[in-house]
């Protein structure tokens, strides 16, 4: 099962995908928004969140949540983005919390692939926490 773990940042969209549990090592890696208020922009970026899908097979989406309220909020745009992610057409979209992430990752010793760039961390904790 192709499993895409994605993490929301400022207006990037930061995407790992591993295949069986197996880090796949694609050309892209990030899917930016580059205008929230211009709706052609919204709409680009919807259509490159759905190719990227379709393209790469996914079966299935795990978003890294982030916090509504205190001081890791996460900003406006990016709970748009995550709507958008939502409402694709391609597969089923599983949301993740922070705490989910580290404990799972103190609970296994996980190897981060050498391929693997330092910002795909967490994206990448995302996918294989299926």
């Amino acid at each position: 099962m192709r499993v895409c773990g994605i993490e929301l940042k400022a207006n990037n969209t930061i995407l790992t995908v591993v295949d069986n549990k197996e880090f796949l090592n694609l050309k892209i890696k990030k899917i930016t928004l580059e205008d929230d208020e211009c709706q052609d922009s919204i709409k680009e970026y919807f259509s490159k969140i759905e190719e990227f899908l379709k393209v790469n097979c996914i079966d299935k989406l795990i978003l890294k949540k982030r916090a509504k309220k205190g001081n890791f909020a996460g900003g406006a745009v990016t709970f748009k983005m995550e709507a958008l992610i939502q409402l694709n057409s391609i597969c089923k979209v599983k949301l993740i919390s922070s705490q989910s992430l580290s404990s799972f990752e103190k609970r296994n010793e996980i190897v981060f692939p050498k391929e693997l760039k330092k910002y795909q961390e967490q994206s990448y904790l995302c996918a294989l926490n299926d």
